[in-house]
């Protein structure tokens, strides 16, 4: 039987991306993204409730999203999920779930005090992983506990 495992979200970076470099020299960026749901109680009040992502990115992926977005920015993010866990200097277990993307589109234009970036693709069409790029994203990340 064949399983998926496939997010899709809508959201507003919550953080400046952060990219790093595995021992590998392979790119990694990481940012939080915050989904918001509007709905009404049984009371008849209007309530939002706040979710927060941690999206990964690699690769040329990676650079694209470190060199363009920035916070604030709303972006549709489309990647599977994945949970991990580490064991800290302290000796403590940690545990993160995050969404490891492989397509990133951005859904609105940098404000005007943003510079406009250089070699830009069209705004219409996502950033994805090209597909011959191998998945890093599942065992290179254990020294990178971000």
């Amino acid at each position: 039987m064949t399983s998926l495992n496939k997010i899709m979200v809508i959201g507003n970076l919550g953080t400046d991306p952060e990219m790093r470099y595995t021992p590998n020299g392979n790119p990694v960026t990481s940012f939080r993204l915050a989904t918001t749901r509007g709905y009404t109680a049984g009371d008849g009040e209007k309530r939002q409730e706040t979710e927060w992502f941690t999206i990964v990115t690699w690769n040329r992926l990676a650079e694209l999203c470190n060199q363009h977005l920035g916070k604030g920015r709303k972006v549709y993010v489309e990647g599977r999920f994945q949970s991990r866990s580490w064991e800290g200097r302290d000796g403590v277990t940690r545990n993160r779930s995050e969404i490891v993307a492989n397509q990133v589109l951005f859904l609105d234009r940098p404000q005007q005090s943003d510079a406009p970036p250089t070699g830009d693709p069209r705004r219409d069409e996502p950033f994805s992983a090209p597909p011959d790029e191998p998945d890093l994203g599942s065992g290179e990340t254990e020294d990178l506990p971000f």
